[in-house]
C-alpha cells in the first residue's frame, strides 16, 4: 500500500503558499496573460479544486470541464487552477494564508469566472468571495445539494448540483446480492467524510432490520485492507470517499480503491462513475458527462454575456445503471438480476463475436460442398469426380484454416525522461544534504521544493505532449521568444551542471528571436542536448568541462548552437546519431535524439550534428522566424 505522510497544517500551508508564489514569480507567461485579459483578447477562468488537481472523483469532472471549455469556447482561455488542500486534514488548519495568497494573486486582475469543483471548494468560494472575488460570477459544480450554503447564494451564482441517493445505491446491492447480510462502508475521516457518515446513517435507517452496516471510518487504511481481505460470507463493500484515514494519512482515492480491490474478498460498490471500470461492480451512479456538460454550457453562456440568474438547474440524480461484466462474472452475479434498463460494459467477446466472419466463411464453404456433393450423388457418372472435388475443397479449407490467424501487433515507444527526473533527483539530494546541517537553510529548501514541483509538472506535461507527437497530434503552437525559452531551459540544467562541476554558459542573441512553436517541446530538445553534452564532458579534466549555448539569427532562421569540450562524435556515428535505438551510452535507450529530431521537424526546422575543429561536438537547431 502506498501512502502519503501529512505535514502539520501551518508548515504545509507555508510551504504551499511560498512554492506557489515562487512559481508565479518565475512565470513570465502569466504577466502576458494578465495584459491580454485586460485588452479583452482572452477569458480568464479560475478553477478551485477541493482536495487536489488529481483527486478522484472530482479530478474527472475538472478534466472533462476543461476539455469542454477549450473545445467550445470561441475565445482564447487562460485556465488557472488552485487546490484547497486544507480539506484533506482530519483537523484543518487556518485558511488565511491561502486566502491572502489568492487575494494578492488576483488583486487588480480578477478572473472572468470562478469554477469550484466539489463541496470543499464550493464552501471555500462562498465563504471568502467577498474578500477575493466580490463581483465575479461563480459556478458551484459537482457539489451535493445538501452542502450548498443557499443563504449565501447571489444573483451571479450558478449551481450545478448533484443528489446522492444512498437508498437506491443499497437497494442495488440487495437486488444483485439478495443474500447480503452486512455491508462494510469504506470512508475516510476528513470533515466532509464525517458529514456523509451521518447522512448515510440517517438515510439508511430503513435498512436496519435487513442489513448490518459496518463503518471503517475510525480505522487506518492498512487496517481496512486487513479486514477487507477476511470478510465473512454474504458481505459487500461500499466505497464512499478516502481522502485521509483515521490515522491522519492522506490518500489518493483511485490508488486506495485499487489497493482495496486487490485484496478484498467481497464485491465493491460505489455511486461515482470515476471509480467505475477497474474496481467496482457498478449500479446507479453519478455520470460525469451530465454534470460537466451543464457546467460548460453555463460557463460559456456567462462568458458570452448571459445573466447567471437566468441559468437554473435541478440537482442531478443517478444516471442509468452501469455494470462491469468482469466484476459480475468474478462474483457470480447473474445478469438476470440487473434492472431492465441497465448497461453492461467491458464484456469480453465470445468465440462467435471474435471469429464471426471466419466461421461464416467456413460454414459457407461447407454448405457449398454439401450442395455440390448432394447434387452429384444423383449422377453416377460424376460421383467419382464429386468425391475428388470434395477432397480438394477440404484441402483448400484446411489451407485457409492454417492461414486464418487473429492477432494484433502493438508497437510501443518508451523513452525515459532523464532531464526533469534528474533535476528532481539532484534537488532532492541537495535538500537532504541541507537538512543534515546543524542550521538548515529553510528558504533554500523551500526553493528546492518549488523546483521539484515545477520539474515534476514539466515532466508530466512533456510525457503528454511527446505522446501526442508520436501519435501525430498537433502541437500547442504559439508565438514564443526563443531567447527566453532557451534561458528557461538552461535554468533547469544549471543545477545539474553545478553538481557535475561543469561550466554551462549561455550567449543570447542581442535582439528578440520570435518563432512559432511549443515552448515545452523546444525546451525538452534543448535540455536533451545539454544533458548529452554534459555526459560527453563528464570524463574530461575539471578545467575542460564546458558546455556552451548560444542563439543567433541567420537570414530568416533562428539558430540554437550547443557545443561541448568532450571527445566529439565518432565519424562513423555522425550519420546515425538521430536514428531510433542508436546509442553509445551503456544505459541509454537510443530514443532521445530521435525524438528531438521529430520535435524539431514538426516545427518545420532542422537539427544537425557535427564535430568542432578544436574538439568537441556541435549540435545546431534551425527554426523559421515567425512572420
Amino acid at each position: 500500500m502506498s501512502s502519503v505522510s501529512v505535514r502539520p497544517w501551518p508548515a504545509a500551508a507555508a510551504l504551499l503558499c511560498l512554492s506557489l508564489f515562487v512559481a508565479l514569480c518565475l512565470s513570465p507567461e502569466r504577466a502576458g496573460a494578465v495584459e491580454r485579459s485586460r485588452r479583452g483578447e482572452l477569458k480568464r477562468v479560475l478553477v478551485l479544486h477541493s482536495f487536489g488537481r488529481e483527486f478522484r472523483p472530482w479530478s474527472e469532472y475538472a478534466r472533462d470541464i476543461k476539455a469542454g471549455l477549450e473545445a467550445q469556447s470561441p475565445w482564447p482561455l487562460d485556465i488557472q487552477e488552485h487546490a484547497l488542500l486544507t480539506a484533506r486534514f482530519n483537523n484543518p488548519g487556518p485558511e488565511a494564508p491561502f486566502v491572502e495568497y489568492l487575494h494578492s494573486l488576483y488583486q487588480g486582475a480578477m478572473p472572468d469566472i470562478v469554477l469550484s469543483i466539489g463541496a470543499p471548494a464550493a464552501r471555500f468560494a462562498q465563504k471568502y468571495r467577498a474578500r477575493l472575488f466580490p463581483n465575479t460570477p461563480l459556478i458551484l459544480s459537482a457539489v451535493e445539494y445538501r452542502l450548498i450554503d443557499r443563504a449565501d447564494l447571489r444573483d451571479n451564482d450558478v449551481v450545478v448540483a448533484i443528489r446522492n441517493d444512498f437508498v437506491a445505491a443499497f437497494d442495488n446491492i440487495l437486488r444483485l446480492l439478495p443474500d447480503t447480510k452486512s455491508v462494510a462502508i469504506v470512508i475516510g475521516a476528513s470533515p466532509l467524510e464525517k458529514f456523509w457518515i451521518e447522512e448515510v446513517k440517517r438515510e439508511l435507517k430503513s435498512f436496519d432490520e435487513r442489513l448490518e452496516l459496518v463503518w471503517y471510518s475510525d480505522l487506518s487504511f492498512e487496517e481496512i485492507l486487513k479486514r477487507a481481505s477476511a470478510l465473512p460470507p454474504h458481505t459487500a463493500l461500499f466505497w464512499g470517499l478516502m481522502s485521509v484515514d483515521a490515522a491522519g494519512v492522506a490518500h489518493e482515492s483511485d490508488i486506495a480503491l485499487r489497493s482495496l480491490h486487490a485484496v478484498a474478498n467481497a464485491p465493491i460498490f460505489s455511486y461515482q462513475e470515476p471509480f467505475f471500470g477497474d474496481s467496482t461492480v457498478g449500479g446507479p451512479m453519478h455520470l460525469v458527462g451530465e454534470t460537466t456538460s451543464r457546467t460548460v454550457s453555463a460557463a460559456i453562456g456567462i462568458l458570452g454575456g448571459a445573466d447567471p440568474a437566468s441559468i437554473k438547474y435541478e440537482p442531478i440524480g443517478f444516471g442509468v445503471p452501469k455494470y462491469d461484466w468482469r466484476e459480475l462474472r468474478r462474483w457470480g452475479i447473474s445478469e438476470s438480476r440487473l434492472p431492465p434498463d441497465s448497461e453492461v460494459l467491458f464484456r469480453e467477446p465470445n468465440i462467435w463475436q471474435r471469429y464471426r466472419w471466419q466461421m461464416l466463411l467456413i460454414t459457407a464453404v461447407f454448405l457449398v460442398q454439401a450442395g455440390l456433393i448432394s447434387g452429384l450423388l444423383h449422377e453416377r457418372r460424376r460421383r467419382r469426380f464429386a468425391e475428388v472435388e470434395s477432397r480438394e475443397r477440404l484441402t483448400e479449407l484446411a489451407h485457409v484454416n492454417r492461414y486464418s490467424t487473429v492477432g494484433e501487433l502493438t508497437t510501443s515507444i518508451a523513452h525515459e525522461l532523464n532531464q526533469p527526473l534528474g533535476s528532481i533527483l539532484t534537488n532532492a539530494e541537495t535538500a537532504e544534504l541541507l537538512l543534515k546541517a546543524n542550521s538548515p537553510d529553510l528558504d533554500e529548501i523551500r526553493q528546492i521544493l518549488a523546483d521539484i514541483r515545477r520539474d515534476d509538472q514539466r515532466a508530466s506535461e512533456v510525457i503528454r505532449r511527446l505522446r501526442a507527437v508520436l501519435k501525430k497530434t498537433p502541437f500547442e503552437v504559439k508565438n514564443i521568444e526563443l531567447n527566453d525559452t532557451v534561458r528557461e531551459a538552461i535554468g533547469l540544467a544549471k543545477t545539474v551542471a553545478h553538481g557535475r562541476r561543469i561550466t554551462l554558459t549561455y550567449m543570447p542573441f542581442q535582439t528578440e528571436l520570435h518563432v512559432k512553436g511549443d515552448p515545452v517541446q523546444l525546451q525538452q530538445v534543448i535540455l536533451n542536448l545539454i544533458i548529452n553534452a554534459m555526459d560527453a564532458v563528464s570524463d574530461a579534466d575539471t578545467g575542460k568541462r564546458e558546455v556552451s549555448v548560444l542563439t543567433l539569427r541567420t537570414g530568416h532562421q533562428a539558430e540554437i548552437r550547443i557545443t561541448d569540450t568532450g571527445p566529439g562524435i565518432a565519424a562513423p556515428d555522425l550519420e546515425n546519431v538521430f536514428d531510433p535505438f542508436f546509442t553509445t551510452k551503456p544505459q541509454g535507450m537510443g530514443m532521445g535524439l530521435a525524438i528531438a529530431k521529430t520535435i524539431v521537424e514538426a516545427h518545420h526546422g532542422v537539427i544537425a550534428a557535427s564535430n568542432q575543429l578544436a574538439g568537441g561536438a556541435l549540435f545546431t537547431i534551425r527554426l523559421p522566424m515567425a512572420r
